[in-house]
């Protein structure tokens, strides 16, 4: 028995009697694909690049606070020298930063 191929590409799951019966007596053969379902909004190509743009929000906002706060401990830790050491003078200019008590 001599055997056919369906020409073509035709799904592989058609019996071989059947296309054989289908050339033989001039039936057509209808095939019917199974579409599957279109697929859902991809999320993660939206998801993805917000959350890329959030950390680095999130980030910009951590480096701001952290330089508010060094900043902040630096004026602190520069009165702290300035009100300790009184006056300061630089070639006969005499600046006192903070008024003593007694003044």
């Amino acid at each position: 028995m001599r055997q056919h191929t369906p020409p073509g590409h035709l799904a592989p799951h058609i019996p071989a009697d059947t296309w054989q019966h289908a050339q033989a007596t001039g039936q057509p053969v209808v095939i019917v694909v199974n579409d599957p379902a279109p697929p859902a909004f991809p999320w993660h190509r939206v998801i993805v690049p917000f959350a890329i743009v959030g950390a680095a929000v999130a980030g910009g906002w951590g480096l701001v606070a952290a330089i508010c706060f060094l900043l902040d401990i630096a004026a602190h830790t520069a009165t702290v020298i300035a009100g300790a050491a009184g006056p300061i003078g630089i070639g006969g200019i005499t600046l006192r930063l903070f008024r003593g008590k007694n003044t």
